[in-house]
C-alpha cells in the first residue's frame, strides 16, 4: 500500500522522506545497496512520490494520533462513526483506480473526516470537499468502497 500526498503538501516531503529513511534503517530486511536503490525504496516510490502505509502511520503517531485497522471483510456496519468521546476523527480508505483508458492501474488513498459534526469526502480528485448528507450516506460510501 502507498500513500500519495498532493503538491499542496510539498513542505511535508522532507519530513515524510525522513520517516521513510528511518523505517528503512530500522527495518529487519536491510538490503544491499544497488544503483536501483535510489529509485526502488521500501517505503517511498521516488518515481510517483508515493509513500507506503507505514510512513502514514508513523507520521500520524508522531502527531499523537493512533491508527486502528479495519478488516474490510467485516463490512462498514462494524465501523462506529459516532463515538461519545469523538475519538474517531477520520477514515482512510485504500481504493483501486484505473486511469488513462485502463493503461494505469494502482491504488490510492481517500480520506473522510468529520468536521463540526459533518462527514466530508476529502478525496484530492474532487474540486472541493464533498459533505455527506448523513451517516447513512457515509455508510453506503464505505460499503461501496470496502467491496472493491
Amino acid at each position: 500500500m502507498e500513500i500519495s500526498f498532493s503538491t499542496a503538501s510539498q513542505k511535508s516531503s522532507p519530513s515524510l522522506n525522513s520517516i521513510s529513511e528511518k523505517l528503512e534503517a530500522d527495518g529487519p530486511n536491510k538490503e544491499t545497496w544497488t544503483p536501483l536503490s535510489l529509485i526502488l525504496k521500501p517505503h517511498h516510490n521516488t518515481l510517483t512520490g508515493d509513500y507506503d502505509v507505514n510512513v502514514m502511520i508513523s507520521a500520524l503517531e508522531g502527531k499523537g494520533k493512533s491508527v486502528v485497522w479495519h478488516d474490510k471483510r467485516r463490512g462498514a456496519s462494524s465501523i462506529v462513526l459516532h463515538h461519545a468521546d469523538n475519538t474517531l476523527m477520520g477514515i482512510v480508505l485504500n481504493v483501486p483506480v484505473t486511469r488513462y483508458g485502463g493503461l494505469w492501474r494502482s491504488r490510492r488513498w481517500v480520506v473522510m473526516r468529520k468536521i463540526n459534526g459533518v462527514w466530508y469526502n476529502l478525496d484530492s480528485d474532487l474540486v472541493v470537499p464533498k459533505p455527506f448528507i448523513d451517516e447513512d450516506e457515509v455508510m453506503r460510501f464505505l460499503d461501496q468502497n470496502l467491496s472493491l
